[in-house]
């Protein structure tokens, strides 16, 4: 565990020196990548959503790419294609931009559904089919799709099916004037992300990724995500509550934010921490509630504060 830790607070620390004042954000995308989740970072442009990712893939020593998503982008420009080969006659495939460790989905929303489905199957089988051939993706994968919520003009907006898929959404937020301010000055000459140096590599995020499975999740604490989930299902204010799917990415990303955290079992705390990234984005408003300008973010606030919260020792073995 300790070997664990150190990882943890060496990619922590090596994305700082990149992204400032933004430390939350950091841990929580990081625990998201060890617990194998997809993330979708929704948040104006320009407060480093793409770079954030990449900082991650350079200090993980995983690949990674960017696809620019626009209306044009053709499934198969993602997945890979087929070319006939005149030397050989046989048709030989030319790989995608998804066979990639680390994928940035740059706004999905101007995809067209068709583009958007293609990501489906690689996100949640780590695999893509292609002219009736399967080809499994290099481990670990994970997509991080980014969205502006602000401009809509041109956009198709992604079906509850495939914000499912996402295991949190996350914003990031503007800088503070101070850390804004040393932005500015690191990045007098050149942008610190040159700079970045890879400090683990794709075995070792395997590994901790695997490790991550091992958090402690008290019997007590397993039961208050369920009661979470199960009252977000019988509110009158929503016409879908959270999946079941739902209630597995809230277990696994609460081990792997413990992890994140340096500890070997999951607290309470940590559960009201991701409940609005992981449920937030599963949650349909009914028509009523709507138009009364009621938010799935107040909704799942109220949940909060009334499932009562589990007390007592929570650190030993489950049971």
């Amino acid at each position: 565990m300790s070997a664990f830790r150190q990882a943890i607070k060496d990619i922590i620390s090596n994305i700082e020196t990149v992204i400032l004042d933004k430390t939350a954000a950091i841990k929580t995308s990081l625990a998201a990548y060890l617990a194998g989740g997809h993330v979708l970072l929704e948040d104006v442009p320009g407060v480093a959503k793409t770079v954030l990712v990449r900082c991650l893939a350079i200090s993980s020593g995983c690949t990674f790419t960017r696809i620019q998503c626009t209306p044009d982008l053709l499934p198969t420009d993602v997945s890979g294609v087929s070319i006939y080969n005149q030397k050989t006659q046989e048709f030989e495939f030319r790989r995608g931009p998804i066979f990639n460790q680390i994928i940035v989905a740059d706004e999905i929303n101007r995809a067209t559904p068709r583009t958007q489905s293609a990501l489906l199957e690689a996100m949640a089988e780590g695999q893509v089919s292609v002219d009736g051939r399967t080809y499994k993706l290099a481990q670990p994968f994970t997509v991080f799709a980014t969205q502006n919520p602000v401009e809509h003009e041109g956009t198709f907006p992604l079906p509850e099916a495939q914000l499912d898929r996402f295991m949190l959404r996350l914003t990031i937020g503007y800088p503070n004037i101070t850390a804004e301010g040393d932005m500015l000055e690191r990045m007098r000459v050149t942008h610190p992300l040159e700079a970045l140096k890879p400090v683990t590599d794709a075995e070792t995020i395997l590994r901790m990724q695997a490790a991550v499975r091992e958090i402690l999740v008290h019997d007590r604490v397993r039961e208050y995500i369920l009661r979470l989930i199960h009252r977000t299902r019988d509110s009158t204010h929503l016409s879908l509550g959270a999946s079941p799917r739902a209630s597995m990415a809230l277990f696994r990303a609460c081990q792997a934010f413990a992890a994140v955290q340096g500890r070997s079992y999951v607290i309470p705390d940590d559960v009201k921490s991701l409940a609005h990234p992981v449920l937030e984005h599963r949650l349909i408003l009914n028509p009523e509630s709507r138009l009364r300008r009621v938010t799935a973010h107040s909704v799942l606030r109220d949940i909060i504060s009334e499932v009562p919260v589990p007390a007592g020792s929570i650190s030993g073995k489950a049971g």
